[in-house]
């Protein structure tokens, strides 16, 4: 019985980062971590391609981004946990990515960094 009390507090634990996600957090972080390489505007690429409209994009798809072997034979969607994913460690998930950054180890701040991205169209 005590399985069945615990099982929805469990669920709503471990929804807890998401619901606490923080854009405007995101968005500082987004600027001092990735703003060297990635513009928020879109059709603006830098080194890397432009992060407008990146929830639900498909991978390697931004014109006029020149990409890598890697990324553009990863057939990934960006969505959330695919983001989660890829921040925590970007070689990891695409072997042979050029992205040069090594991740972004907190949980919190991925999910900041997420909801964030998902404000860009």
């Amino acid at each position: 019985m005590r399985a069945l009390l615990a099982a929805p507090l469990f669920a709503l634990l471990a929804l807890q980062p998401a619901l606490a996600a923080d854009p405007e957090a995101g968005a500082k972080i987004v600027k001092t971590q990735c703003g060297a390489c990635h513009a928020v505007v879109a059709g603006k690429n830098l080194v890397g391609p432009s992060l407008a409209g990146i929830v639900g994009r498909h991978s390697g798809s931004v014109e006029g981004f020149r990409y890598s072997e890697a990324n553009k034979k990863a057939n990934l969607t960006w969505d959330a946990k695919t983001l989660d994913t890829y921040l925590t460690n970007p070689k990891a998930l695409v072997p042979g990515t050029t992205m040069t950054y090594a991740g972004l180890k907190s949980e919190t701040q991925r999910a900041d960094v997420i909801a964030y991205l998902a404000t860009l169209k």
